[in-house]
């Protein structure tokens, strides 16, 4: 394995804490800010509990340091049953981090990475299989005119924290009620889940569940008198037991085909994106709390202006001008239908089961062409073939199913296993009504008849580097791009990314996936892929990628990690 300069940037320090953190901060006190870096280690803190400075900070206008508060089982003090398996466990550093941010909004030297409405693994905060808790943040260490500010210091490390741990991080401290309600919100979402396969089904919503958001750039629940509770309609009605909740009852969406569809405003696309962020759990009063989607589901759109490397995409691009191969596609600025055909078939190289689609962000040439343009257009000069003509062959050949929002071609009713109507928010089952209008011929012709699966693509880790004069240069703006190393990878179009922390752990994953090895030129991506989730799962996510960098994150998905990979602009594939 490809071995690199400053692989592994956090080193195991070794040895007991040290003790007098609070007389250190006080001898440094108008020193240089770089004294503050003799301080990295762990210290004992006085009510019990470790601090470990991590990484200082040189500089006040530098990022700030960072640190960790390591917390016993017994000074923590939960109850067994809170962290007795992995899911609990995330649950509850799920609610912790929460309440550490609360408690520290009002001290701004600290940056708790709390996250949103989602309940993901986060470097954040964790919770060990013996109880323990560790929280992980960044403090502004205190420099004015590049000078240690001894007394603030301690006011931050020595006083701040252990006060954040007791009123935060401690059983005694908290609404118990509260706390049980969150972590059985998540074992419970998380167990329907993973009883979606055996009962058939790719996606569940719950009957009273609340899927509008306040606006496109706030996920948090709708508010007003107008909202409507989802009701599923009875022919797709289901219940299911829950381990905290008892019966729940809502609406299955089986496996196949199934198409979403209603006037303009009346909840089509919100369904969709429900399913989309169906595959995260959520926090209690999200209103999503039980809406669930296959852990394998991908969201598909155009793309205008990707990058494609070596893909496989004739099952939907042929016969192009110029005679390029689409068997083997590459490409440095890809079309819409182009984009979307490779972003389809990289989902199922990766192992997708569930691919979503909306018409609205969709390249109308590649999901339709009706009579009149098949009429008017011969097959031999259109090289794309629509992706009504190959979705039942994704399911019946290769186990994938499609939901789609369609409120513009009607050719999509027949090959639809099911039709789901939203009118006013409300869904209604019209499959008997959408199969006798889908009966009278409208002259068109399947210019295909199956799809024919993928060409798996082996990536060559000599051009994924995140190194920067030696050392890994990994970052997230915001949700649209990561920075690594010398590139910029454009994820504006990866829509399942919760926030820059997500985007932050797809870099690390990355790196992760050079590093191991598990990306040695040999192994196809999807090999590899599951190489990392085996890592991943073994660690509960946090640890494996803190060996790349102790850094705000949250674990991601092997879907995310190869939509950064594919977009890459040095990636090199070999077939």
């Amino acid at each position: 394995m490809r071995q690199r300069v400053g692989a592994i940037e956090r080193k195991d320090r070794g040895g007991p804490p040290r003790r007098g953190l609070d007389r250190e901060l006080a001898r440094l006190d108008g020193a240089p800010c770089g004294r503050y870096k003799g301080l990295v280690g762990a210290w004992e803190l006085p009510d019990g509990g470790t601090l470990e400075l991590i990484r200082a900070q040189a500089d006040p206008f530098a990022p700030p340091a960072r640190v960790a508060v390591h917390v016993p089982g017994d000074l923590a003090g939960f109850p067994g049953e809170l962290w007795k398996s992995p899911v609990r466990r995330r649950a509850l550093a799920g609610y912790l981090v929460r309440q550490a941010a609360r408690e520290a909004a009002s001290e701004s030297a600290y940056h708790i990475d709390a996250g949103g409405q989602e309940v993901l693994d986060r470097s954040s905060c964790t919770v060990g299989d013996d109880g323990s808790v560790t929280l992980r943040l960044g403090v502004a260490l205190p420099g004015p005119s590049r000078r240690v500010d001894g007394r603030r210091a301690q006011r931050l490390l020595w006083r701040g924290l252990p006060r954040l741990v007791d009123r935060a991080l401690r059983y005694a401290a908290l609404d118990a009620e509260k706390m049980w309600e969150f972590v059985a919100t998540v074992e419970d979402s998380a167990a329907l889940r993973a009883a979606l396969s055996e009962m058939g089904l790719v996606a569940f919503v719950a009957d009273g569940a609340l899927l509008p958001r306040r606006s496109g750039a706030d996920d948090r629940p709708a508010r007003g008198s107008g909202l409507v509770p989802f009701r599923s309609p009875d022919e797709l009605r289901v219940t299911v037991t829950l381990p905290n909740a008892g019966e729940v009852t809502g609406m299955g969406i089986p496996t196949g085909v199934t198409l979403i569809v209603g006037g303009g405003f009346h909840g089509k696309s919100t369904l969709l994106r429900a399913l989309e962020t169906g595959i995260w759990d959520h926090v209690p009063g999200d209103g999503r709390e039980r809406v669930v989607a296959l852990s394998d589901t991908v969201k598909i759109r155009a793309e205008d202006g990707r990058r494609v490397e070596r893909v496989d995409v004739h099952a939907f691009v042929d016969h192009l001008p110029g005679g390029a191969d689409t068997t083997d596609f590459s490409t440095s600025n890809a079309s819409g239908s182009t984009s979307q055909a490779a972003s389809l078939c990289e989902a199922v190289e990766a192992g997708a089961r569930l691919l979503l689609v909306d018409e609205d962000t969709a390249a109308t040439n590649l999901m339709i062409r009706d009579a009149r343009m098949q009429a008017l257009v011969a097959k031999d000069r259109e090289p794309l073939t629509p992706l009504v003509d190959v979705v039942r062959s994704l399911h019946r050949d290769h186990g994938v199913s499609t939901v789609l929002v369609m409120g513009g071609s009607g050719d999509y009713l027949e090959v639809a296993d099911r039709v789901v109507m939203m009118d006013g928010y409300r869904p209604y089952d019209v499959t008997e009504r959408a199969r006798e209008i889908a009966a009278v011929p409208t002259g068109r012709h399947a210019e295909a008849e199956h799809f024919p699966g993928v060409v798996p693509r082996r990536p060559d880790p000599a051009h994924i580097d995140a190194a920067v004069r030696g050392r890994p240069r990994i970052r997230a703006r915001g949700t649209d791009y990561l920075v690594y190393g010398q590139d910029e990878v454009d994820l504006r179009a990866v829509e399942q990314l919760a926030d820059a922390s997500h985007v932050t752990g797809v870099g690390l994953a990355m790196e992760l996936l050079v590093r191991r090895g598990h990306l040695d030129g040999r192994r196809t991506l999807a090999e590899a892929l599951d190489l990392l989730d085996q890592e991943l799962t073994e660690h509960e996510g946090v640890a494996a990628l803190l060996s790349v960098r102790d850094d705000d994150f949250a674990v991601p998905r092997r879907y995310e990690v190869a939509a950064a990979l594919n977009r890459l602009r040095t990636l090199k594939v070999n077939r």
